[in-house]
């Protein structure tokens, strides 16, 4: 059975139990501070498990992608050694929000296995919650007693909380589970060995394939458990290892959902792969890794989530990194290759997740982006890694300089520790951890360090926003909490009955304003943002009376802007796809009161021309006074059919808001002005690349343009007055640029004759030491004359070693070392060195080449140590 038939066979099953079958949520999470990526299939439904988002449908199947490579769920280190391991994995799940419970969901989970897959049911396992004393927690008896009806009871095993409580995280929706276990062991070995006795072992061909949550409880912040509002059923298959066991393979790699990748993997590298099932062939766990790799990186970008140095986007870009190093030491790739294997994923996925094949280009550019910028550092990286194995006489490698390898080279920690476990050698984390900490504490934002469980004043299924129709309301506190953090000290975090404070989203920045008492005391919301359905107001304090009724005020200005702003991106999205092309699509945005930056797709530079184009076209949309057009609360296909655009990485529901501007129409929940002449103007600031195909404009709107041509107009004031007022002042600078080049010529042409003369003297300076043409001095040049001045005497010498210093400026100077490329081969010696030490005395650093480095500081007193120790370099 092929996979895509499997996928197709368990949404066709739920769907004949009343599911509805809803299409895999974006992986990337925005709205949830627990959370980067989507780690299990229950995670897009955490609201409704949480009592927070109204229930559409009590029931509902999908496929979800899923991403397991950070926090508690992490299988990263186990991907390529094992066979069933995986950083993205689809699971198969089925959910009920306060609809039916155990019996039902364990009967369906027995039935479609072995009636629809028909799967052995000799082959199959269970277990079940065996109880924790700790929690007060019972064995799971209801489970029991349903599986004794399916299966004989010693195929049903006691499970303990670390394998039958299901928990997301530190936090959230948690409860007991029930497992399914499939033994696809050849007949000798199960006459050998109970596969009993192998469940839950990390056997390769004993594994779970199912996990039947039952949710009953949330665990709040203080580790304690409470009842959730209602039960609810949340179960995840594991599509993989399902797709493993009705195929008759071994290994999920065996299995039609990473075969060709494989097959490709193997046309371009000219490696085969053996199909070890073990960790040993180092060339299998390689193909291994980037199968997998290349699907979780490429339904990142997909997603919304590009490579980057902080947070989610750092994750994708170790992922990615560690593919690289695999390829790049295993299978011989010295020129980036991933990339290629985008294609072959697009076309055996897309139809199940039209996003990839939606993205495909866009995945294929930055890839490759970022393998031929890690290619660039890797090797030199990896030698450097060899140098300091060579002599890790203890088997302990510094833990400082594995952080100066993350660090300077861009070598995640967890691929060094790769690379020295491969060698039988470790680090000592301890240091490493001590130089990261020092690392954050000089230059790391904010962060929570403390979150107090909500402390809830009435129950509110939902809280309702109202802002788009009013920036007052009066309402009522639902429930708060206390959080601190690094950079902000003690804040509250407030939620009320309603809202007129828009939630930072879709790019747009959160309202600010106040929260006003009865007895006119006033609360500033300094922030407001959404999480797990909840809009946050983040405020420095509580009022003091709880119970009573506030009047939320939101600052009108502020909003205003924003709202100008925001209607200003979609006539940019417009002009873009206009002057550009259609191929252009939003690839993120940030919306604020001072100004708005939108990042797309495109392949090359935008011109100033096609840049002036459309500002041109904006202002004319500005210009024409065009009224908004909003409909709320309408079917997405609808939205869709009408022309709106829905935007990248976004995620929608059934019912959406449509924004239109004319012939601009979106899908948007942020605010907008009431017509287009309430912008004033739009100027763009800045045009420039983000990654591989994306472009990145900076544009302002409304008050800030008018700041920003009264600043272009004082300092054109100013230029004139330079110039004395003349008449025509570009004509006046025109003039002085010539001037300039020609006086520019002439210092370069008297720079050059006193660096001949400075020759022919510093030829009578050298001194023969130890059959090396030596010298070292101080010369009145700049950096270029210096340099011109060591290579022309290195012409006629094969054994110079030169030591300049010079020192333009009171606070200014700088080394420069010249060394005979046949000198520094033959005798090992390193330009780069000597003026990374000897910089130290000027209070500065630098390096370069083995035969020619330089170095700056601010000490120009620490030149003549400089030029005196030089010498001993030599002696």
């Amino acid at each position: 059975m092929k996979s895509q038939e499997i996928r197709s066979k368990f949404l066709e099953f739920y769907k004949s139990k009343n599911h509805a079958i809803v299409p895999s949520s974006p992986m990337v999470l925005k709205n949830d501070p627990t959370l980067m990526f989507v780690n299990a299939g229950m995670v897009p439904f955490k609201e409704y498990f949480l009592g927070q988002k109204k229930i559409v449908d009590a029931r509902v199947a999908d496929s979800q992608k899923c991403l397991r490579v950070s926090g508690k769920h992490n299988d990263l280190e186990e991907v390529g050694k094992d066979t069933y391991h995986h950083t993205l994995f689809e699971m198969l799940g089925n959910w009920s929000f306060g609809d039916y419970f155990k019996k039902e969901a364990i009967a369906w989970a027995w039935e479609l296995l072995t009636e629809v897959y028909k799967i052995d049911k000799d082959i199959l396992y269970v277990t079940i919650f065996e109880g924790d004393e700790k929690e007060s927690l019972e064995k799971d008896t209801e489970a029991y007693d349903i599986w004794k009806q399916y299966i004989s009871e010693d195929r049903i095993l006691l499970g303990n909380k670390k394998d039958n409580f299901w928990e997301m995280g530190a936090q959230g929706p948690c409860g007991p589970c029930s497992e399914i276990h499939i033994d696809i062991r050849s007949a000798d070995e199960k006459a050998k060995v109970s596969g009993a006795s192998l469940v839950n072992l990390d056997h390769p061909h004993v594994v779970e394939v199912w996990n039947l949550v039952f949710m009953q409880f949330n665990r709040k912040a203080n580790g304690s458990l409470e009842n959730l509002p209602a039960t609810h059923i949340d179960t995840g298959m594991g599509f993989e290892r399902l797709c493993m066991a009705l195929q008759g393979v071994q290994s999920n790699y065996d299995t039609d959902v990473f075969t060709p990748i494989i097959r490709e993997i193997e046309t371009i590298t000219n490696v085969k792969y053996e199909n070890t099932e073990i960790a040993g062939d180092e060339t299998d766990i390689a193909i291994r890794v980037i199968a997998d790799h290349v699907r979780a990186v490429a339904f990142s970008i997909a997603d919304g989530q590009l490579p980057s140095n902080t947070g989610a986007g750092y994750v994708i870009r170790r992922i990615l990194r560690r593919a690289i190093r695999y390829g790049f030491t295993f299978l011989n790739q010295k020129e980036p290759f991933i990339y290629k294997l985008v294609a072959t994923l697009s076309d055996q996925m897309g139809d199940a997740f039209p996003e990839i094949k939606a993205q495909e280009q866009l995945a294929r550019n930055v890839i490759k982006e970022e393998e031929q910028s890690f290619l660039k550092t890797l090797e030199q990286g990896l030698l450097l890694l060899d140098t300091m194995t060579a002599n890790a006489g203890n088997k302990v490698i510094s833990g400082k300089k594995v952080f100066e390898l993350k660090d300077t080279y861009g070598f995640p920690e967890d691929l060094t520790a790769l690379v020295l476990s491969e060698k039988g050698l470790d680090y000592n984390k301890e240091e490493y951890q001590e130089a990261l900490k020092q690392q954050q504490d000089r230059g790391r934002a904010a962060t929570a360090i403390e979150t107090d469980d909500w402390n809830v004043l009435i129950e509110d299924d939902e809280e309702e926003f109202i802002g788009y129709d009013t920036l007052t309301a009066d309402v009522k506190l639902t429930r708060y909490r206390k959080v601190t953090t690094k950079k902000d000290g003690e804040q509250y975090q407030l939620v009320f009955n309603m809202t007129p404070f828009y939630p930072e989203g879709g790019g747009q920045v959160g309202d600010v304003g106040h929260i006003e008492t009865s007895n006119g005391d006033l609360i500033y919301v300094v922030n407001t943002k959404k999480e797990n359905n909840l809009i946050i107001h983040y405020a420095k304090s509580l009022p003091a009376n709880l119970s009573e009724r506030f009047k939320a005020v939101v600052n009108k200005n502020s909003r205003n802007l924003s709202a100008s702003n925001h209607t200003a991106t979609h006539l940019l999205h417009q002009a873009l796809r206009t002057i550009l092309g259609t191929h252009v699509e939003q690839k993120g945005s940030l919306v604020s009161p001072k100004h708005l930056r939108f990042d797309f797709s495109h392949f090359s530079k935008v011109t100033s021309d096609e840049l002036q184009e459309i500002e041109d076209f904006v202002n004319a949309r500005i210009r024409e006074n065009l009224s908004l057009v909003e409909q709320r609360n309408i079917p997405m296909q609808q939205a869709i059919d009408q022309g709106a655009i829905a935007l990248f990485g976004e995620k929608y529901g059934d019912a959406v808001r449509a924004i239109k501007f004319g012939q601009s129409v979106e899908l948007c929940g942020g605010t907008h002005v009431p017509q287009t002449g309430d912008i004033w103007y739009f100027k763009i600031k800045s045009e420039g690349a983000v990654a591989s195909g994306i472009r990145r404009i900076e544009a302002i709107t409304n008050v800030a343009v008018g700041d920003y041509f009264e600043d272009v107009e004082r300092n054109f004031t100013d230029i004139k007055q330079l110039f004395k007022n003349p008449k025509d002042v570009v004509k006046s600078v025109t003039n002085l640029q010539d001037e300039n080049a020609t006086l520019k010529k002439q210092i370069e042409q008297l720079l050059k004759e006193k660096a001949e003369n400075l020759s022919g003297e510093l030829r009578n300076q050298l001194q023969e030491i130890n059959g090396v043409q030596f010298l070292a001095t101080k010369v009145a040049l700049d950096a270029n004359g210096i340099k011109n001045l060591a290579f022309a005497l290195g012409k006629d010498f094969k054994n110079l070693f030169l030591f300049f210093a010079s020192s333009e400026k009171a606070d200014k100077a700088m080394l420069t070392c010249y060394i005979s490329k046949e000198l520094a081969a033959e005798r090992g010696y390193d330009a780069g060195k000597v003026v990374r030490e000897l910089g130290k005395l000027i209070h500065g650093g630098g390096g370069g080449q083995n035969f020619f480095a330089t170095a700056g500081g601010k000490n120009p007193g620490g030149i003549p140590k400089a030029l005196e120790k030089a010498k001993e370099y030599i002696v």
